[in-house]
C-alpha cells in the first residue's frame, strides 16, 4: 500500500513537471514589438497593400519589406538630416547645398541577371541616374552588348547539354543563348579594340576596365543599353575581373592579331576606392556575390563601412564564402558601419528585385535635377 501511494505521488510529480515544461509563462512583450500579419485578399486585390504586409509577413518576406525600406532611406537621405560638423567645408555649411546632396549608391550585380530580364530594370535605373556607381562581373557588361546584337531565349533547365553543344546554342539556366551572338559580338568589338591601341599608342591614352566599358557603351549607341546609359549619364561602372568572360576571349584573340592594348586595373581600383572616401553617405545594394559584392564592400571599408545595406542572394554562411556572409560579417571587417541599416534577402534576385523597384525607385525616387551625391 505505501508502495502504491509512492508510486502515485511520483506520478503526480512527473505530471506537474510536464505541466510546467509544456505552459512556461512568457515574459510581456514591449509596448513595440510588431504583430505578425498577412495580406488578406477577402478586401480586393491591392498590390501597394499587398507589398506593405511583407514586413509583417515573417520569414524572408519581412526581410524584402525591410530591404524596400532600407533602399528608401538611401533614396531620401539628404546631408541636411545631419548635424553640422564644425570641421565641415564652408560650402557644405551652407543649408541650400546640403539639401541637395544625396546618398551615394553603389549597385553590384552578376552577370546571369544581365542576361536574365532584369537587364531592363538595371538600364532603367542606369537611365534615370537613380545609382551613382556600378560594379559588375565581365558577363554582365558584355551580355548587355551582346543583347543588343541578338535575342537571348528561354530554355529550360533540365536541356541536355551536349546536345545543345551541337546546335551552338549556351545554356544560362533555364535560358539559351545562340553562339551566333557571341559571333556578331567579335565582329563587333575587334575594331573598337584596334582604336583603343591606336590612341594607345599614339595619344599616350591610358585604358581601364571602367574607361573601356565608357568606350564600349559609346561605340553601342543603342538606348537598350545599361552601358550606352551610363555613358550617356557618365556614371562609372568597374570591373575588376572584366577579362573573366567573352570579353576576355576577345581580349586574348586581338593579342594575336594587333597586339599591345594594355587595360590597367591600378588607376581603378583608386578610382573605386575614392567613390567611397569622398561620399558623406553611402548605399549599398548588392544582387549576388563574389567579385562584384566584395568589390564594393571593400571600397567602403575605405571610409569605415556604407551606411545601408541591402543584399539579395542565395547564399548560405556555413562554408565561410563572402557571397553567403551576412552583413554582421562586413561589420566586423569594418565595411559596413557599425550603426548602419542593413538586411540580407535569401532570394533569388530575378524575383525579388523588380518588387523592390517597384516599391522604391520607380515609387519615390526624384530626379536629380539640382541633387547631387557628389560634395
Amino acid at each position: 500500500m505505501q508502495q502504491e501511494q509512492e508510486q502515485q505521488h511520483k506520478d503526480e510529480q512527473d505530471r506537474k513537471k510536464a505541466v510546467e515544461a509544456v505552459l512556461v509563462q512568457s515574459a510581456p512583450m514591449p509596448d513595440d514589438a510588431v504583430r505578425v500579419g498577412g495580406y488578406d485578399f477577402s478586401q480586393g486585390v491591392d498590390y501597394a497593400k499587398l507589398m506593405a504586409s511583407m514586413l509583417t509577413t515573417g520569414f524572408q518576406a519581412t526581410h524584402l519589406g525591410e530591404a524596400i525600406a532600407v533602399v528608401n532611406q538611401m533614396i531620401q537621405w539628404r546631408l541636411s538630416d545631419d548635424p553640422v560638423d564644425p570641421d565641415e567645408k564652408e560650402e557644405l555649411k551652407d543649408a541650400q547645398t546640403r539639401s541637395r546632396l544625396r546618398c551615394k549608391i553603389f549597385l553590384g550585380y552578376t552577370s546571369n541577371l544581365v542576361s536574365a530580364g532584369i537587364r531592363d530594370i538595371i538600364r532603367y535605373l542606369v537611365q534615370n541616374r537613380m545609382v551613382d556607381v556600378i560594379v559588375s562581373s565581365a558577363g554582365g557588361v558584355e551580355e548587355d552588348f551582346i543583347k543588343t546584337m541578338g535575342p537571348t531565349y528561354l530554355g529550360q533547365f533540365s536541356l541536355p547539354g551536349a546536345e545543345l553543344r551541337k546546335k551552338g546554342l549556351n545554356r544560362i539556366g533555364n535560358l539559351l543563348v545562340p553562339n551566333d551572338n557571341y559571333c556578331h559580338f567579335e565582329d563587333w568589338v575587334m575594331p573598337v579594340l584596334d582604336d583603343m591601341l591606336k590612341e594607345q599608342k599614339e595619344q599616350g591614352t591610358l585604358w581601364t576596365p571602367s574607361k573601356m566599358i565608357h568606350r564600349l557603351g559609346k561605340e553601342i549607341n543603342n538606348e537598350e543599353s545599361i552601358y550606352y546609359w551610363a555613358y550617356k549619364n557618365d556614371i562609372p561602372v568597374y570591373c575588376p575581373a572584366l577579362t573573366d568572360g567573352s570579353l576576355g576571349d576577345m581580349i586574348y584573340f586581338h593579342t594575336f592579331r594587333n597586339p599591345g592594348l594594355v587595360i590597367d586595373i591600378a588607376s581603378d581600383i583608386r578610382a573605386i576606392n575614392d567613390e567611397a572616401v569622398f561620399a558623406k553617405k553611402t548605399g549599398m545594394i548588392i544582387l549576388g556575390g563574389g567579385v562584384i559584392k566584395h568589390h564594393i564592400c571593400n571600397a567602403n571599408l575605405m571610409r569605415n563601412g556604407a551606411d545601408y545595406a541591402v543584399y539579395i542572394n542565395t547564399g548560405q554562411e556555413f562554408d565561410g564564402s563572402d557571397a553567403g556572409a551576412r552583413p554582421d560579417e562586413a561589420v566586423s571587417w569594418g565595411k559596413i558601419r557599425m550603426d548602419a541599416k542593413s538586411v540580407k534577402v535569401y532570394a533569388d534576385a530575378s524575383l525579388v528585385f523588380p518588387l523592390v523597384v517597384a516599391e522604391t525607385f520607380a515609387k519615390t525616387f526624384k530626379p536629380k535635377d539640382n541633387v547631387t551625391s557628389k560634395p
